[in-house]
């Protein structure tokens, strides 16, 4: 059972080990550790305004067509059900709850609790026009743009600075 737990996230830095593997202080230093890592894991996140909170979870992919925004979502271990999704003054907002599956298991790096992550996605889709659909624990919303916001993409041009 030792070597199945990581005593260390990274290869630079190693938790020195004792005799008593089952220590609480050992398992609370543990958990802060993976508390930072995670915490300043979530600086890359440009796009989201709920990422200290949420702690970047569920990871997403944002595409931008001419016509429509797309969002992917990762849920796994998810139905449906246990997810829902609202727009509210372009905000995207992905909000649920994962179950603890883990009965009673001594150790466990699976994540369950509640979740809430909030996407700007701007002021041009129509929050009419907007699909979801869920497949294998991954969530796909469709927000179409505004009509007047597909035609109002102006170009501009670069000049070579002499």
């Amino acid at each position: 059972m030792r070597n199945l737990i990581p005593w260390g996230r990274s290869n630079a830095v190693s938790t020195p080990r004792t005799t008593d593997e089952t220590s609480p202080f050992h398992a609370l230093h543990r958990q802060m550790d993976r508390l930072f890592e995670d915490f300043f894991h979530d600086f890359d996140a440009p796009f989201t305004r709920s990422a200290w909170s949420s702690g970047g979870w569920p990871n997403i992919e944002l595409n931008e067509g001419e016509k429509d925004v797309k969002v992917i979502a990762e849920l796994p271990g998810l139905d449906e059900k246990d997810i829902d999704v609202t727009l509210r003054d372009g905000v995207l907002t992905l909000k649920g709850e994962k179950k603890s599956e883990t009965g009673g298991a001594r150790y466990s790096e699976r994540w369950h609790g509640q979740f809430a992550r909030s996407i700007d996605i701007g002021a041009e889709v129509d929050p009419d026009r907007v699909r979801a659909s869920f497949d294998k624990g991954v969530l796909t919303i469709t927000l179409e743009k505004r009509p007047d916001a597909q035609s109002s993409v102006k170009r501009i041009a670069i000049n070579r600075r002499d």
